[in-house]
């Protein structure tokens, strides 16, 4: 084979190489690659001007007709049947719990509400998760980490206890807007229109949080 007959051959591999890539593309294009997770933030933002949060939050709502995601923050921790009476006219889908105690950090616990079952059953059923995940966090700790895990699952075990501290929600704009305008709700913050669950972070504004986002003391005596 001659040189320029060589360099033709090439040439026309070339080609169909590239005719393939081409068409490969078109039946194949790219996928856009997934949202990362934790990539919105649902609460203020850590140090943040508690009436700056406030004032900003009701911007960030969906268009009219337009369902989305959003973080329900209640103005004090409520008991199961006040919370759903709260997010009436919404779709649970997150629970956030925290065992309220006077300058006593206690945790924050974020539980999956079960799709299909009535809500109320739903947030009973994941009361029951963290209680048991509180009293396995005693077990496991030691000193005032073990002290306050303690008082947390004691507190978790009373279905009447006030623990509800948030619910992320799903909604059209007008029922955010009611859930808003309700007196145990201190707050409405929407993920926008599209996002999915997995790609929350989510870190509601704490009761005693009136000035700044800052933590909150953990100096007082553990309940007995």
């Amino acid at each position: 084979m001659t040189g320029r007959a060589r360099a033709g051959v090439l040439l026309a591999c070339a080609a169909v190489v590239l005719l393939a890539a081409w068409y490969a593309g078109t039946q194949f294009p790219a996928s856009a690659p997934a949202p990362a997770p934790g990539s919105i933030r649902l609460g203020p933002e850590p140090g943040e001007d508690v009436a700056a949060y406030l004032h900003r939050v009701p911007g960030e709502l969906p268009a009219p007709g337009t369902t989305a995601l959003a973080l329900v923050q209640f103005a004090a921790e409520l008991p199961d049947p006040a919370a759903v009476v709260a997010v009436a006219g919404t779709t649970p889908v997150t629970v956030v719990l925290r065992v309220p105690m006077p300058r006593v950090q206690t945790a924050l616990r974020f539980e999956p509400l079960e799709q299909g079952m009535p809500v109320p059953a739903a947030l009973d059923a994941a009361r029951r998760r963290a209680q048991q995940q509180a009293a396995t966090d005693a077990q496991r700790q030691a000193g005032r980490a073990a002290e306050v895990a303690a008082a947390e699952a004691r507190a978790l075990a009373d279905p009447s206890a006030p623990c509800v501290l948030a619910l992320v929600v799903q909604a059209e704009r007008s029922g955010l807007d009611a859930v808003a305008a309700r007196p145990d709700v201190r707050a409405v913050h929407a993920a926008p229109a599209g996002a999915t669950a997995r790609e929350l972070a989510v870190a509601p504004l704490l009761p005693g949080q009136v000035q700044r986002a800052d933590p909150l003391p953990d100096d007082g005596p553990v309940p007995s």
